[in-house]
């Protein structure tokens, strides 16, 4: 048995949802927020079968993909203006993070 947790982009969390659903996976959805671009994340945690593994990391790898997003950096309050960018730039956003952990027992109530 595996725990999968799957850090995933806000804008990626309904796509992955339905597909997780729809291959009949369960999965807890948490909000959670990012700390790079301060942007919202979705944490999906699902508990699933050791062979199960592959299908499920291949939904996440479907369903959430990394695009490139213009974003208008955070000014530094208190911190070193010397290195502040004034100017919107290009950066990779989205995909999904996922750790995959051996579970001892898993409990359905």
């Amino acid at each position: 048995m595996k725990l999968v947790v799957a850090v995933v982009q806000d804008q990626d969390s309904n796509r992955l949802s339905s597909a997780l659903t729809k291959h009949n996976f369960r999965a807890t959805k948490l909000a959670s927020t990012g700390g790079f671009l301060r942007s919202g994340n979705t944490t999906f945690l699902v508990g699933t079968e050791d062979s199960k593994i592959p299908q499920l990391l291949d939904i996440i790898r479907d369903n959430c993909r990394s695009r490139e997003q213009m974003v208008s950096p955070v000014s530094p309050l208190g911190g070193n203006a010397d290195s502040y960018i004034p100017y919107p730039i290009e950066v990779e956003v989205g995909g999904a993070t996922v750790f995959v952990l051996p579970i001892e027992q898993f409990h359905h109530f």
